[in-house]
């Protein structure tokens, strides 16, 4: 078999095994965007380096732009399109939205996922942790306090501390029926960006 031929591959991929036909030469990445329609891994500088591409392998962040496929093995992939329950975003989504901590959005599903991982693996991590554990993942538009103020709220929530931030509310009876109607396009937006979802922010 040369690389160029394909076959077929399982892969468990957000809780479901999928049969997959790859090349020798994909990536995860690859596969991910390609083959499963997944794009809330981005590919961005496709050396290890942006976070972009960030998915979580047995619950440990890794750069999928640079791990073979056939290297995945039986270990659980998990992308940004798994976070939310029952249409009820991770406290780490919810937090990024509440502090805005996103501007143009490329690169916030890897964010999201290595603070995932960090919070799990280190529930108290402190803001000097989280800044080191962070600092494998840029955004180029310098939304960085933003993200740790975000990723330092939600490690509080998830330990039973009310949020530092009170997410937006939908329009009330004073407001006009265009800026309830533009608080929900926003409101929608937001969820989108942070559960990888392209329709709405635009990026695959």
């Amino acid at each position: 078999m040369t690389p160029d031929d394909r076959h077929t591959l399982p892969l468990e991929v957000n809780g479901d095994v999928v049969e997959v036909s790859v090349r020798g030469h994909h990536t995860l990445l690859d596969v991910l965007r390609r083959e499963l329609d997944l794009y809330g891994a981005r590919p961005g500088c496709t050396a290890g380096v942006c976070g972009s591409c960030t998915v979580l392998l047995d619950g440990a962040p890794v750069s999928s732009c640079l791990l073979p496929v056939e290297q995945v093995g039986t270990r659980a992939v998990r992308t940004i399109e798994d976070l939310a329950r029952d249409g009820q975003l991770h406290p780490v989504q919810q937090a990024f939205i509440d502090h805005t901590a996103f501007q143009c959005s490329y690169c916030t599903p890897g964010f999201i996922l290595t603070a995932v991982a960090l919070l799990a693996a280190e529930p108290d991590a402190d803001r000097e942790r989280i800044r080191t554990v962070l600092a494998g993942n840029l955004c180029r538009c310098g939304s960085y306090v933003k993200i740790l103020e975000a990723v330092l709220d939600a490690r509080d929530r998830l330990n039973g501390h009310p949020p530092a931030v009170s997410p937006p509310q939908a329009g009330s009876e004073t407001k006009s029926r265009n800026k309830a109607q533009a608080q929900a396009r926003a409101q929608a937006e937001a969820e989108a960006v942070v559960q990888g979802r392209p329709e709405v922010e635009g990026w695959r």
